[in-house]
């Protein structure tokens, strides 16, 4: 084969075996906001990550719905564990989620520690762990992966999540806790 030909007989098959790579976040089928990171750079220390959950929240009062948020890192093996049960369920979970939540997956990374990821709301920049407890959440003030809270719409927290490996390993428990079954 000549070399050319080659060449680009090779490119073709890595472009075609990248593609069925899943990057890393919510499935594509959940339809999910993906909000990356802004970095903004801090008075004092170095520049911290924040999410900006304005945007979302605006979407879920206009559609009546609640938010699902998701926080996962790029390099967390146990958000892919959850992100690939979610792919390989997606036709009996989507439509569960879709009645009622409006999903939205904040994009980090393991290497962002929890004194520099703030997530902004309501007008205002919280800490991490600040945020935690702004809405009640009542888990340890840890930065654990993947972390979801069901929230509505003015940020009042629905249900108190689970979070980390082994966060919802069956269809019958997600389902309960789409359905606030406490």
């Amino acid at each position: 084969m000549h070399p050319r030909l080659r060449s680009l007989a090779l490119s073709a098959l890595l472009c075609g075996v990248l593609s069925c790579v899943h990057a890393a976040g919510l499935p594509e089928a959940y339809a999910a906001i993906v909000v990356t990171p802004g970095t903004v750079a801090a008075p004092s220390g170095p520049p911290r990550s924040e999410f900006d959950l304005g945007p979302a929240l605006a979407r879920a009062r206009q559609e009546k719905k609640s938010l699902y948020v998701y926080l996962g890192a790029s390099d967390c093996p146990y958000c892919r564990k959850y992100e690939a049960f979610l792919a390989a369920h997606a036709k009996e979970l989507v439509p569960h989620f879709a009645r009622r939540y409006l999903l939205v997956d904040l994009r980090s990374s393991l290497s962002v520690g929890s004194a520099s990821l703030y997530i902004k709301a309501g007008g205002r920049s919280l800490p991490y762990a600040e945020f935690q407890s702004a809405i009640g959440d009542e888990r340890a003030r840890l930065l654990v992966y993947p972390s979801v809270w069901l929230l509505d719409a003015d940020l009042k927290p629905l249900m108190q999540m689970p979070a980390g490996t082994g966060t919802f390993q069956t269809v019958p428990e997600q389902l309960e806790i789409l359905d606030l079954v406490q």
